[in-house]
């Protein structure tokens, strides 16, 4: 059940209050027995009680004075009177806190000029030593007294202190000696702020100063490089486990090795170690030989022969290697290009024989080429028999003077062959 505060007789009608203007009647809900009438606050909570709030100088609501209670009929107030608007609750912003203010002046500065709002707090408050700069009043710290009143480590603050050092050496910011504690200057953009400071220690040494120059050139910023080179173990996760980060790594390595003689060793002996991988190496080195021979068609205009001869190449023999070299340069890096390299290769070989055997002169002379490098194996081959090693080590068998007999009929037959064409032209 609720019940209906009836309007003030205490308080006056102000004199230009008309019939329309009268207070609306308050519904609250009936009180507990035995508990003091309460009165609505302002923002819509249970109020002070009656006999208190008139002696509580700080309540704005008056006294309830003479008011009594009625019970509430719907037929007089259909529509009870509603609570305060939150609308008309008062706006923090237009009078902030001034914790607020300061949060807020605070992010703005870091907003516009990032780490220079705090490396200004270290040039103007720390020097080497904590002595102040000669012809100054300004009494500064050490970077370890400051770092103890920060919290942190003095490398950080010196980090910021260095970075500080290097713009003003650039003419960026003034020198440490013009600044005071407590001065505030107009500070660069925050953008120019990584190109001079690294979070790193690694960036001081010569292997810090090479991955910076090394990503300076690749145009990323410096302390990514850093931080990759300083977690190795973070990098192998990221090759292992993505294909786009494994072949960065393969691209920089290639490239590394190009320069590096004794990276090239270890890598080829980690690969000779490797079954897998050796045959994969010679799979591909096959398949590159092919596509050179292919290459070398088109680029040059010759031809190589079975016998070694180097001869201008036909134009539709050429014309077949331009081809089949433009379907090899079209294949994408993920394709394997040993199968077309093969096709390439044994359709562009075969067209070679056929030239040869097309040009009578031609064919010919690869013939005569083919005898003079087996007649010079052969000869090589004999020479290297040492007949000494074979009587002092009693190793002498009869098959092998019979294999010799052999030979020497074959190479009097040949010689006879050879003299008879010979006086026959």
């Amino acid at each position: 059940m609720t019940v209906t505060i009836a309007p003030f007789e205490t308080s006056p009608q102000p004199e230009h209050q008309g019939a329309d203007d009268a207070p609306r009647a308050t519904t609250v809900p009936e009180p507990a027995s035995g508990a003091d009438v309460q009165a609505p606050a302002e923002d819509g909570t249970a109020g002070m009680p009656v006999q208190d709030q008139a002696e509580d100088d700080t309540a704005e609501a008056p006294a309830l004075g003479g008011a009594e209670w009625v019970e509430y009929d719907p037929a007089v107030d259909p529509e009870p009177a509603a609570g305060p608007d939150p609308a008309d609750a008062p706006d923090p912003s237009v009078d902030p806190d001034p914790v607020v203010v300061r949060d807020a002046r605070d992010f703005g500065v870091y907003a516009r000029t990032g780490g220079w709002a705090f490396a200004l707090k270290v040039a103007r408050s720390v020097r080497p030593g904590g002595q102040a700069a000669e012809g100054t009043a300004a009494v500064k710290v050490s970077a370890k007294a400051f770092a103890e009143l920060a919290g942190c480590s003095p490398e950080r603050v010196m980090r910021y202190y260095k970075a500080w050092d290097m713009a003003a050496d650039d003419g960026l910011v003034p020198q440490f000696e013009v600044l005071v504690p407590g001065a505030d200057i107009e500070l660069p953009d925050a953008d120019v702020w990584l190109a001079y400071y690294t979070s790193r220690n690694s960036a001081s040494s010569v292997r810090g100063q090479a991955i910076t120059a090394a990503a300076e050139a690749e145009g990323i910023r410096p302390t990514k490089a850093l931080e990759v080179a300083e977690n190795p173990t973070a990098l192998r996760a990221a090759i292992l486990a993505d294909p786009g980060t494994a072949e960065a790594a393969r691209g920089a390595l290639l490239d590394r090795m190009r320069e590096d003689p004794a990276l090239q060793t270890e890598m080829a002996r980690a690969i000779a170690r490797t079954d897998d991988l050796k045959k994969a190496v010679a799979s591909e080195a096959k398949a590159a030989d092919r596509i050179g021979y292919v290459r070398q068609i088109v680029e040059n205009g010759q031809i190589k022969t079975p016998a070694g001869q180097t001869v201008e190449a036909p134009a539709e023999l050429r014309a077949e290697a331009e081809r089949h070299l433009s379907l090899l340069d079209e294949l994408d890096d993920s394709e394997e290009a040993g199968e077309w390299a093969g096709e390439a290769y044994d359709t562009v070989k075969g067209l070679v024989a056929k030239a040869v055997e097309d040009d009578p002169a031609l064919r010919v002379q690869e013939r005569r080429t083919r005898f003079y490098s087996s007649l010079q194996k052969a000869t090589k081959v004999f020479e290297e028999l040492t007949l000494d090693e074979v009587l002092e080590e009693e190793i002498f068998e009869d098959d092998m003077l019979q294999r010799l007999e052999a030979l020497q009929e074959a190479i009097s037959s040949c010689i006879s062959t050879l003299r008879r064409a010979t006086s026959s032209s």
